[in-house]
C-alpha cells in the first residue's frame, strides 16, 4: 500500500518560486510540503540575478539583511560592449529602492538560504529527492501528486497543489493545460573560463558578429553565454571547437589566452530558448507559477524575479482559502488575473530588445537601414529609454509586497502511514 503525506498545500519544485511561496506559507502558519527531484540544489546554468524587486521582498520579510551578509556582487549597473562603443543597458542607481543595483549570487546559495529560513517554521517540510510524477485527480479536482524517491511515500494530499517544477513542467503536461508559445530566435551555448587577478568585479556583456556574450562574474571563473541562431548548434559544432574561439577572440579580446582553454565541445552546454506561458494558470485544485506558468527568454534576467513576485501574489491571495480548506477557481483565478497581463508585457519587452541587440550586433546595414539604426540608438541611449529600462528590469511591471504578518504556529507533524514516510521524513 502506497505511503501517505497529507498536508495544506503540496508544492511541486524547489526552485525560485516554490521555495519561496513555501516559505510566505509556513510563515503564515500553514502547513506545506515542497518536493525537490534532485538530492540538493548544486546545478550550474541557472540564473544568478537576484533583481531589486525580490530583494524588497526579502526586506519585507525580514531577510535583506541576512541575504546580504552571504557577500553577493552587487552590480548597479549593466554595461555592454557594441560594435559602435561602450552602451549602458540599464542603471539602477535612479530606483526609488534602498536596493539599487542587482545581487549576482550562484542560485543554489540563494536556494539554500530561502530553504533555510523557512525550515524554522514547523509547517514547512523540503523532500528532496523526491519527484512529482503525476496528479491525484478525484471528480474533477487535483487532491494532491503521485512522487518517486528513494524511500519515501508515494503519494502526497493537499487541497491545493502547485506547480513550480519548471518550463518541462510535469504536472502542467498531466494537467493538460495549453501553452502560448513563442520561439525567440536565439539559443545560448554555456561555458566558463577563468577569471584573472585584477578583473572588473562587474558582469559584463558583448554585442557583435549577430552574437550577444554575457559574462557573470562567479568569483573565480566567468559563466558565459553566448547566443547563436535558434537551430543552428548542430552545425557550429560539425565546424569544430576553433569557430567559436575565434568569435570569442574578436568579441571579448580581453579574455586573451584563456580563449584556449576552450578545446572541446564537452566544455559547452546548450541552453534552447523558449518563452511561453499558459492560457490558463489552473484547473481545480492545481495552480501552475513560474516557469511552469511562463517561461521567460534569459533578456534582462528576470525570470527569477518573475517566479519570486507569481509566489508573492499567490501567498497574499491563497493563505486565508487555504487555512480554511476553501481554495476555489475564484482565488485561483485572482493570482493569474494579477501576473498573466504583466507576463505578457515582460515578454514583449525581451522580445523587443533582443531583436534591438541583434540588429546592433549585426553587419553595419547601409542606406535608410543604417539611418534607421542611428535613429533607434539614439533612442536606446535617451536618458529616459534607459531609465525606463532599468525600471521594468529591476523592479518589474508592478511591485508586489507580501501580505499578512507571520502568525504563531505550533508543531503540526504531517500525517503519515506507519512504514516510517511521515514527519520524520518530511521535516527539514
Amino acid at each position: 500500500m502506497a505511503g501517505v503525506l497529507r498536508t495544506q498545500c503540496c508544492i511541486a519544485g524547489g526552485g525560485p518560486a516554490g521555495a519561496v511561496l513555501g516559505l510566505l506559507l509556513a510563515r503564515r502558519g500553514l502547513d506545506v510540503v515542497v518536493l525537490e527531484k534532485h538530492a540538493d540544489f548544486l546545478r550550474d546554468f541557472r540564473g544568478d540575478t537576484i533583481h531589486p524587486s525580490t530583494m524588497e521582498t526579502l526586506d519585507e520579510l525580514g531577510l535583506a539583511d541576512a541575504f546580504l551578509a552571504l557577500g553577493p556582487n552587487r552590480v548597479p549597473v549593466l554595461r555592454g560592449t557594441s560594435p559602435s562603443g561602450a552602451i549602458v543597458l540599464a542603471d539602477f542607481r535612479g530606483l526609488r529602492s534602498r536596493f539599487p543595483y542587482i545581487a549576482l549570487i550562484p542560485q543554489w546559495d540563494f536556494l539554500d538560504f530561502i530553504t533555510g529560513e523557512a525550515a524554522r517554521y514547523p509547517g514547512f517540510h523540503l523532500l528532496m529527492s523526491t519527484e512529482a510524477t503525476d496528479l491525484l485527480v478525484e471528480d474533477g479536482a487535483v487532491q494532491g501528486v503521485r512522487c518517486t524517491s528513494v524511500d519515501g511515500p508515494d503519494e502526497v494530499r493537499a487541497p491545493l497543489t502547485i506547480a513550480a517544477d519548471g518550463r518541462s513542467s510535469v504536472l502542467r503536461d498531466r494537467a493538460g493545460l495549453p501553452l502560448v508559445t513563442t520561439s525567440p530566435p536565439i539559443d545560448v551555448l554555456w561555458f566558463r573560463l577563468p577569471r584573472a587577478a585584477g578583473e572588473p568585479e562587474d558582469s559584463a556583456g558583448y554585442v557583435g558578429g549577430g552574437h550577444v556574450v554575457a559574462m557573470i562574474n562567479r568569483r573565480d571563473y566567468w559563466q558565459i553565454a553566448y547566443t547563436i541562431p535558434k537551430g543552428s548548434a548542430r552545425r557550429l559544432m560539425a565546424g569544430g571547437i576553433e569557430a567559436l574561439r575565434a568569435s570569442l577572440r574578436e568579441l571579448v579580446p580581453e579574455l586573451g589566452a584563456r580563449i584556449e582553454l576552450l578545446s572541446s565541445w564537452e566544455q559547452v552546454s546548450l541552453l534552447s530558448v523558449r518563452a511561453n506561458r499558459l492560457r490558463s494558470w489552473y484547473r481545480p485544485g492545481l495552480l501552475c507559477i513560474g516557469d511552469a506558468a511562463h517561461a521567460m527568454s534569459p533578456v534582462g534576467g528576470v525570470g527569477i524575479n518573475f517566479a519570486i513576485q507569481d509566489a508573492v501574489a499567490a501567498a497574499n491571495v491563497l493563505a486565508e482559502p487555504i487555512r480554511r480548506g476553501e481554495v476555489t477557481a475564484r482565488h485561483l483565478r485572482a493570482v493569474q488575473r494579477q501576473r498573466a497581463w504583466q507576463v505578457r508585457l515582460m515578454q514583449r519587452f525581451q522580445a523587443v530588445a533582443l531583436r534591438g541587440a541583434l540588429l546592433a550586433g549585426g553587419p553595419r546595414p547601409t542606406g535608410l537601414a543604417a539611418l534607421g539604426l542611428r535613429l533607434a540608438g539614439g533612442v536606446v541611449t535617451l536618458a529616459a529609454g534607459r531609465r525606463l529600462r532599468s525600471r521594468v528590469i529591476g523592479l518589474g511591471i508592478r511591485r508586489v509586497h507580501v501580505a499578512g504578518s507571520p502568525a504563531p504556529v505550533s508543531p503540526s507533524p504531517l500525517e503519515g502511514d506507519d512504514r516510517g514516510g511521515g514527519a520524520a521524513r518530511a521535516s527539514s
